[in-house]
């Protein structure tokens, strides 16, 4: 990732004290050169169903072993950027093709397209002037953060597409498996902060880190609710796919094996 793009991407969103309040236009010399490092990005109108359909093209290009293999590779070498890929990819692989109005859902609890919300897929049916850049900031600086976004899921496995293969390495997969032991060692009324302190030192990480990371492998299912009484108290509202998970669930050995298998 080029250095002096990935500061322009950080310094139109950031600073010391936090978010901007408002930012430059998505023009002049330091965008021209985000935009031409693929850091930043012309206002994007598309419509739902092509986006649909550009997701079933990139499944064809990426199979799951590379979205877990930039995962792995992300933990050691701290590159946040490549971790919400594995999210991204499990929650629209079983996407069929179809158009945003093809099936009716009564209640929504994500999204009006009844597919995208059986996939607990967040869904426009027309995107106008989308900003890509803020999404790439986020997943640029924590990770991630719309993780369950369609329009995120694509930009994200798009932007995957183009970087080289990731190499994994023995402490990457050691590190894999100290965080899916602690999720294990979890008592039953610890829930997802319990969790986040447990894997402070578990590899170099911000705390904003730790929860994307738990938000990334709780969408796809490696941390997952079972279904089982929730026995812990309320739910943790500064979560979305890890908001009722409690220590009894653990982790899911199937999903684990699933991605990372073929590394264990």
């Amino acid at each position: 990732m080029d250095k002096k793009a990935k500061k322009i991407l950080m310094q139109t969103f950031w600073t010391s004290q936090g978010w901007r309040s408002s930012h430059a236009p998505f023009s002049g010399e330091d965008f021209e050169y985000a935009r031409s490092h693929g850091l930043m990005f012309d206002p994007l109108t598309i419509r739902h169903d092509e986006l649909i359909s550009r997701l079933n093209e990139l499944h064809i290009m990426i199979p799951k072993e590379r979205v877990a293999a930039a995962f792995l590779h992300s933990l050691s070498a701290r590159k946040v950027h490549l971790r919400s890929a594995l999210s991204s990819w499990a929650l629209t692989a079983e996407l069929p093709l179809h158009t945003y109005g093809e099936q009716h859902v009564a209640l929504p609890g994500y999204s009006s397209c009844g597919h995208c919300d059986s996939n607990k897929l967040m869904s426009d049916a027309d995107y106008t002037n989308a900003d890509l850049n803020v999404l790439n900031f986020e997943r640029v600086k924590w990770g991630g953060i719309r993780l369950n976004h369609l329009l995120y899921c694509w930009l994200d496995l798009e932007l995957l597409s183009r970087e080289e293969e990731a190499a994994v390495q023995e402490e990457d997969v050691a590190i894999l498996k100290n965080l899916l032991q602690a999720a294990e060692s979890c008592t039953e009324q610890e829930g997802p902060r319990k969790l986040e302190k447990r894997w402070k030192d578990c590899l170099p990480s911000s705390k904003n880190e730790r929860d994307v990371l738990m938000e990334v492998l709780g969408f796809a299912g490696v941390l997952a609710a079972k279904d089982t009484p929730r026995t812990r108290k309320g739910w943790d509202s500064d979560f979305v796919s890890m908001a009722v998970w409690q220590g009894s669930d653990g982790y899911s050995q199937e999903r684990a094996n699933h991605f990372f298998g073929g590394f264990m």
